[in-house]
């Protein structure tokens, strides 16, 4: 049932140019916002920027989306979950033109980090309102089906974003890709026309929760500094030592403000359901293991000479598995319930992350088991991510079908960006030095060169940190989703 504004009620049933439209946007923010993390280079090169100021362009992003994720959830339960796909679908077509018009020289970086901030507004607009869309107007095998499109869409166009951006660079300019972004979100409006609004949360007395989202941004901005920064900055040095304690204050307040709010924008009611937190709990953890795959490719750069581009194509295999084999995934749904497809999914992207971590190799052979590794880490994402959507989705009330999605969309933004931050400072911190491991080396024989174990070695022990997330997923899944069959 859809509300309209006369309170009457009419029944829509979700179709597929509807669901394309809004796959759109999905595509929109990972096949072209996120491009970035591979085009950073041409672009700071082409603008006269700096490579910290880059940095921050691309960093920034994620950080937006990961913190007002949430908020619009929350907004689309209360002003519409349409509108709200919408508001991103505007948000994303004047971002990537403020990117793509990017001048050169000082007036360059704000209109660029302005940009990007708007890139990362719209995904959090998007994300969380299209997924409530889907439970709204599909139902059964259709929302499963759906979910499994939306999640081509995202998953896929995570694994595609990095090879695209730097085909689309090196043959046509970094620009094209934030115009052709802009086409994207047109057709994607042009498909969405004529559908009705969601049902809508009615709540008078509602205020926006400003203390509670001040408190998160603080809290949130803090731990990532120093997560990122923390060993150039030294890890006892007063500013971190100072972040960590704006973190842990200001994460303190956030949880005392949502506690007490009428109007919080995170509900924490939702992890009474112990099936949703499970989900959204192994979710954040298998996007964390995102970090697997800065550290590999690293490796093979800074320890094997390879190029960005030869390196980048080992990972071919994980664009190709993660889009052939989502709707396996979720045909393994419907035979199996939600549990055993998201165990196995987990299975088989530890068994990758395995693969990718003996660095001990000669990089001929490692080019083998890095091939292997990479395919096998999108099938195993693949089996996940349907499962792991729906079970969260299907144990949501209506009413809260925008936050809820907001928060479990919130776990990959977030899972991704810490999995990311912490593998490299890992790998970072035990490389630097160029000083090697001596307990690894008395259980590990290293083959071939002798000049790069240290960077070998801290690859092995950050590569290590993602099986350990891998184990606490499996653990957060056996415990929380039953073993019942889906119907």
């Amino acid at each position: 049932m859809s509300t309209v504004a006369n309170g009457s009620t009419r029944t829509y049933q979700g179709n597929d140019k509807l669901l394309f439209g809004i796959i759109m946007g999905v595509i929109a923010f990972w096949l072209f916002a996120q491009t970035t993390l591979n085009i950073a280079p041409d672009m700071s090169r082409d603008l006269g920027m700096t490579a910290n100021t880059m940095n921050i362009a691309v960093a920034i992003t994620a950080l937006f989306s990961g913190i007002f994720i949430v908020v619009m959830g929350g907004v689309g339960d209360r002003v519409g979950h349409m509108k709200v796909v919408r508001w991103g679908f505007y948000l994303n077509i004047l971002g990537s033109l403020l990117v793509g018009l990017t001048p050169t020289g000082d007036f360059g970086v704000p209109v660029l980090l302005i940009g990007r901030a708007l890139q990362g507004l719209s995904a959090a607009c998007i994300m969380p309102a299209s997924l409530a869309v889907v439970k709204a107007y599909w139902d059964g095998a259709g929302r499963q089906r759906a979910i499994s499109m939306w999640s081509i869409g995202s998953w896929g166009g995570s694994g595609l974003c990095s090879l695209f951006g730097g085909l689309m660079s090196e043959n046509f300019g970094w620009r094209s890709i934030f115009f052709i972004s802009i086409a994207v979100c047109l057709l994607g409006l042009w498909m969405m026309r004529g559908t009705p609004e969601t049902e809508r949360k009615v709540q008078e007395d509602y205020k926006f929760d400003l203390p509670g989202v001040l408190s998160f941004m603080v809290a949130m901005i803090a731990i990532q500094v120093v997560v990122t920064q923390g060993n150039r900055l030294g890890w006892t040095s007063p500013l971190v030592l100072g972040l960590v304690a704006i973190t842990l204050i200001f994460g303190a307040l956030f949880l005392r403000i949502e506690s007490r709010s009428a109007n919080a924008f995170f509900d924490f009611s939702l992890f009474k359901n112990a099936t949703y937190t499970g989900a959204t709990i192994s979710n954040f953890l298998l996007n964390g293991v995102a970090g697997t795959l800065i550290v590999s490719l690293q490796l093979v750069q800074f320890g094997g000479d390879m190029t960005a581009q030869a390196a980048g194509m080992l990972t071919l295999g994980y664009a190709i598995a993660i889009i052939a084999f989502i709707r396996v995934g979720e045909k393994l749904l419907r035979l199996y319930g939600a549990r055993k497809p998201m165990i196995w999914g987990c299975l088989i992207t530890g068994l990758s992350i395995l693969l990718l971590s003996p660095a001990n190799m000669l990089l001929s052979n490692y080019m083998i088991s890095a091939v292997i590794g990479y395919t096998l880490f999108g099938v195993g994402l693949a089996f996940y991510a349907t499962p792991s959507t729906d079970a969260a989705l299907a144990n949501l009330p209506a009413e809260q079908a925008g936050a809820g999605s907001g928060i479990y969309k919130m776990a990959s933004s977030l899972g991704a960006a810490f999995g990311v931050a912490i593998s490299a400072a890992i790998f970072t911190a035990f490389s630097a030095d160029n000083s090697s491991i001596t307990w690894l080396e008395g259980v590990i024989t290293f083959a071939g060169r002798s000049d790069n174990l240290a960077v070998r070695e801290a690859a092995i022990m950050a590569l290590g940190f993602n099986v350990l997330m891998i184990v606490v997923a499996i653990v957060s899944i056996m415990l929380a989703i039953p073993k019942h069959k889906k119907a």
